[in-house]
């Protein structure tokens, strides 16, 4: 099954983009369903985006217009860009890995967006 290990967060301002990216070992890639999360402290973890094995994309209605999810199979890794980031898009990001009920989660990145 696959490992995933997060990367690209970081600090930045109102306005600003950043992308974070997942990379993932252990093989076959391509068959799953990649999901980014995001959760702040006392909230449940919230569904960002959703990319299928076919390359289809879903978003929560917060981002969409603003992020944007994208996967290359070929280096086994999915990335999400952020794009006029606002401080309610502060969180841990996680990236999730899903298909045929396994569920595999990375141990996620830190996104501050502040003055």
């Amino acid at each position: 099954q696959v490992q995933l290990v997060e990367s690209g967060g970081g600090l930045v301002q109102p306005g600003e983009s950043l992308r974070v990216s997942c990379a993932a070992s252990g093989g076959a890639f391509g068959t799953y369903t990649m999901h980014w999360y995001r959760q702040t402290p006392g909230k449940e973890r919230e569904l960002v985006a959703r990319i299928t094995p076919s390359g289809t994309t879903t978003y929560t209605d917060s981002v969409k217009g603003r992020f944007t999810i994208s996967r290359d199979n070929a280096k086994n890794t999915v990335y999400l860009q952020m794009n006029s980031l606002k401080p309610e898009d502060t969180a841990v990001y996680y990236c999730n890995a899903r298909r045929l009920g396994l569920s595999i989660w990375g141990q996620g990145t830190q996104v501050t967006v502040s003055s």
